[in-house]
C-alpha cells in the first residue's frame, strides 16, 4: 500500500515550521519530508517527531542560500569545501531524526560554466557524502528537476543524466529520487519509465501536473499510477511535493485511501 509523507515546505504553509508537523500528523499522515529541516535546532525536530508518532521520511543536504534561489551546492566547484561542511550538518540532523534518506541537490549551473568541472565536482561530492553515511545505513538520492518549468538552469532534468552520474559515482547506496511531476514534464511514459528504473529508485514524490497542485487537478491517472507502484514493488515512502490549489486539508480527498 502506498505511504505518504507530507511535504513541510509546500504544505500548511499558513503555519510556522514547527507546527506543521502537527498539522500533518492532524491531517492522517505518518510521515513526512521538507526541504531543509535547519531552521529548528536538531533536537527540538527530534522531540517534534516523536510527540507526534512521525517519520522523517526525506530531507535535503543543505542546499544554500534558498530564498535567495540558490538550489544546492554539490556540483559547484567553487563550493566543494561547503559542501564537506554540510555532510556533517546533514549526519546531525539525521542521526536525531532517524531520517534514512538524503537528497543531494547538484544545484544551477552558472552561464558559461565549464560543465565537465561541474560534472566531476558533483560525482566526488556524491561519494564523498555516500562514503560519510555508508555506515549510519543511509540512502543519498538525486533527483532530476525539470528546467522548463520550475528551476532554469538545474544541472540535470532527465533521469539519464543523474544515472550517469550515479554510475560514475558507482556507490551502492546512491540512488534515484524519482519525481513524477518533474518527470511527467522531461519525459512521460511515466508507468513504462518507473518499472525500468524501479530497481534503482529510493525515494518517490508527487505532484499534479499542470500547476504542481495535488493529484486530481491534472493530466496525471495518479489512482492508476499509484496502484501500479504497489504492484511493482515499490515500498519507500510517496513525498507529497506539491502546492495545494486551496487549503491543504481541504484539498486532501485524493489521499483518504493512503491515509486511512
Amino acid at each position: 500500500m502506498t505511504r505518504l509523507a507530507a511535504n513541510l515546505t509546500m504544505m500548511f504553509t499558513e503555519l510556522p515550521f514547527l507546527e506543521r508537523f502537527d498539522a500533518a500528523a492532524r491531517a492522517g499522515f505518518k510521515a513526512v519530508e521538507c526541504v531543509a529541516p535547519y531552521v529548528a535546532p536538531a533536537t527540538v525536530v527530534q522531540e517534534r517527531l516523536r510527540a507526534l508518532g512521525l517519520t522523517m521520511a526525506l530531507f535535503n543536504f543543505p542546499p544554500g542560500d534558498w530564498a535567495a534561489g540558490e538550489r544546492g551546492i554539490g556540483a559547484d566547484p567553487a563550493r566543494r569545501a561547503e559542501f564537506r561542511e554540510s555532510i556533517d550538518r546533514a549526519l546531525e540532523y539525521a542521526d536525531a531524526t532517524g531520517c534514512r534518506t538524503l537528497h543531494l541537490m547538484a544545484g544551477k549551473i552558472a552561464a558559461g560554466a565549464n560543465r565537465a568541472e561541474w560534472t566531476d565536482t558533483l560525482i566526488d561530492n556524491v561519494r564523498l557524502a555516500a562514503d560519510a553515511v555508508v555506515g549510519r545505513g543511509l540512502t543519498i538520492v538525486l533527483e532530476p528537476i525539470n528546467t522548463r518549468v520550475d528551476v532554469p538552469g538545474y544541472f540535470y532534468d532527465t533521469t539519464a543524466a543523474v544515472l550517469s552520474v550515479m554510475n560514475a559515482a558507482n556507490r551502492p547506496n546512491v540512488k534515484l529520487l524519482y519525481d513524477i511531476y518533474h518527470m511527467q514534464i522531461m519525459e512521460g511514459d511515466l508507468a513504462r519509465t518507473i518499472e525500468r528504473l524501479l530497481p534503482r529508485i529510493g525515494y518517490v514524490q508527487l505532484a499534479d501536473n499542470p500547476g504542481r497542485n495535488e493529484p486530481g487537478t491534472g493530466e496525471i491517472n495518479y489512482r492508476w499510477l499509484l496502484e501500479r507502484l504497489d504492484a511493482l514493488g515499490y515500498d519507500g515512502w510517496v513525498g507529497c511535493e506539491y502546492k495545494p490549489a486551496r487549503e491543504t486539508a481541504a484539498g486532501l480527498g485524493w489521499a483518504r485511501t493512503y491515509l486511512s
